[in-house]
């Protein structure tokens, strides 16, 4: 059973940066896309950003292209989410999940991590 575990959310002020890490236990992380959706209160959960398993791919909502940057390093079972520029609008909850293929659904979940942008 693969489990995901996110760190590095906090409260932070626009403009500023986050680094987010989704660290996986278990075997099969480098085998499986990983990605990060966020959702914030009242709304529903979005799509944010993912990476295949071997880096080669990446998609970026477009709320974000430009401002964020997914990169993962297989051999220490984590992904991260570098956030720059962060604006108002990027407060929610930031989860991290894994699919084996973009034609699975997402399996695994992490239990989110909060990322607060104070104007």
């Amino acid at each position: 059973q693969e489990q995901l575990v996110e760190s590095g959310g906090g409260l932070v002020r626009t403009g500023d940066s986050l680094r987010l890490s989704c660290t996986a236990s278990g075997r099969i992380f480098s085998t499986y896309h990983m990605g990060w959706f966020r959702q914030a209160p009242g709304r529903e959960r979005e799509f944010v950003a993912n990476i295949s398993w071997s880096g080669g791919t990446i998609y970026y909502a477009d709320s974000v292209k430009g401002r964020f940057t997914v990169s993962r390093e297989n051999a220490k079972n984590t992904m991260t989410l570098q956030m720059n520029s962060l604006k108002p609008e990027d407060t929610a909850v930031y989860s991290c999940a894994a699919r084996f293929s973009d034609y699975h659904t997402w399996e695994y979940w992490g239990p989110g991590t909060q990322v607060t942008v104070s104007p």
